[in-house]
C-alpha cells in the first residue's frame, strides 16, 4: 500500500543551533526525502493562519507559513517509498501547542532536537536579524533585556531570544506527549567538531544506512555590520521596506532584500565579534537551572556551557577545528 503523504521526522530545534546545516546534510542522504521550503510552520498552526506579528519584518514573513492541509501534506508527496521523510521547522521545539499538535496527528514521528549553547545562539540570533537590518537594538544585551515588552507588544517568536534558549524547560513538556525515545538530542558543537559521526548518529536513529554522508554545509550565518552611521540611518529604510514587503508575493521580497541590505554595509561584510566574557556571564545566570534540567532530562553534560567564554560563529568554530586538524 502507499504510504500517506506526511512526515516520519521532524527537525524541531533550536534556531540558530544548526538546524539549517542538519537539514541540507540530510538532504544529500539517497534514503532521505526533505521538504521544500525547508521550515513550512505548519505544526505552529492549528488550522488557520498564524497571528498577526508586529515585529519588524514579521508580516511579510508570515506569508511563508504554510498553515493549510491540502498545502503541507502533498510536501511530501514527491519522495520515494523507501526514503525516510522530513523537514525542519526549528520553532517546533519551542512551541507548547507544535508538541500538542505532532503527538495527536503524527503518533509515530521522530524528532531531532539541535540545541547550542544558550547565550551563543542568543547572540547569533540577534546578529541575525541586526545584520538583516531588522533588528533596531545595536546592542545585544539591550536587546535581551527587552523580550518581555516585545512579547507584549506582540512580535513574532524569532524576537525571543532568552526563550527561545530554554531547552530543558521545552523538552521537559515535549516529554508529555512523545516519549524521549521518538527524541533525539544532538548538539550544536558535534555538527561542528564531528559532522559525519553526528550525521551517522541521526541515521541510525531514522532507521536509515550510516556513512552516506561526508559533511556538512555551512549554516545560514550573516556578516556582521558593524553598529555605526548607516545602519542609523538606513536601518528604518530597511525595516520600512519589510513592512512595505506584507503587500508583495515573498519572492518579490526575497528579492529586493539583498539590494537594501547593501545600504547598511560597505560591501565588506565584518566578522561578528566575541560576547565579552563578563556580560556572557551575567547572562548565563538566565539560563543556569535550565542547562541543569537539561542535562538531568538526556542524561547529557552541558557544564561547558556554564563557560564565560563564547565558542564564537560556526565559521570561526569551524576554522579552529580545521586549525587543529592541519596541526595533527
Amino acid at each position: 500500500m502507499a504510504r500517506a503523504p506526511r512526515p516520519d521526522f521532524l527537525v524541531i530545534g533550536a534556531p540558530k543551533a544548526g538546524t539549517t546545516a542538519l537539514h541540507a546534510a540530510l538532504a544529500q542522504h539517497p534514503d532521505v526525502f526533505v521538504s521544500d521550503p525547508k521550515e513550512p510552520k505548519y505544526w505552529l498552526c492549528d488550522g488557520a493562519p498564524p497571528p498577526a506579528w508586529r515585529g519588524p519584518g514579521d508580516k511579510h514573513s508570515q506569508q511563508e507559513w504554510i498553515w493549510r492541509d491540502d498545502h503541507y501534506f502533498p510536501l511530501f508527496e514527491p519522495a520515494a517509498a523507501h526514503q525516510a521523510r522530513g523537514e525542519s521547522t526549528p520553532f517546533y521545539l519551542w512551541s507548547r501547542g507544535a508538541h500538542r499538535r505532532i503527538a495527536e496527528h503524527l503518533p509515530e514521528v521522530r524528532l531531532v532536537a539541535v540545541v547550542r549553547d544558550p547565550v551563543d545562539r542568543a547572540y547569533s540570533n540577534w546578529m541575525h536579524l541586526w545584520s538583516d537590518g531588522l533588528e533596531p537594538e545595536p546592542d545585544f544585551v539591550s536587546a535581551f533585556s527587552r523580550e518581555d515588552e516585545r512579547v507584549r507588544a506582540g512580535w513574532a517568536p524569532f524576537w525571543r531570544y532568552r526563550e527561545l534558549g530554554r531547552y530543558g524547560e521545552q523538552l521537559q513538556h515535549l516529554h508529555r506527549y512523545v516519549e524521549p525515545e521518538r527524541i533525539l538530542v544532538i548538539r550544536y558543537r558535534d555538527l561542528v567538531d564531528e559532522p559525519r559521526a553526528t550525521v551517522d548518529r541521526v541515521s541510525r536513529f531514522l532507521g536509515i544506512r550510516e556513512g552516506l554522508v561526508d559533511s556538512i554545509p555551512h549554516d545560514n550565518a550573516r556578516g556582521f555590520v558593524s553598529p555605526g552611521l548607516r545602519p542609523r540611518v538606513f536601518g528604518p529604510v530597511v525595516r520600512g521596506g519589510a513592512r512595505l514587503g506584507q503587500f508583495a508575493p515573498p519572492q518579490v521580497w526575497r528579492a529586493v532584500h539583498p539590494l537594501s541590505l547593501a545600504l547598511l554595509g560597505d560591501g565588506r561584510r565584518a566578522h561578528r565579534p566575541h560576547l565579552d566574557s563578563v556580560r556572557r556571564q551575567r547572562l548565563l545566570e538566565t539560563y543556569a537551572d535550565d542547562i541543569a534540567l537539561l542535562g538531568e532530562l538526556t542524561g547529557q553534560d552541558f557544564g561547558d556551557w556554564l563557560s564565560p567564554q563564547s565558542r564564537g560563529s560556526y565559521a570561526q568554530r569551524n576554522a579552529t577545528v580545521t586549525e587543529l586538524s592541519a596541526r595533527r
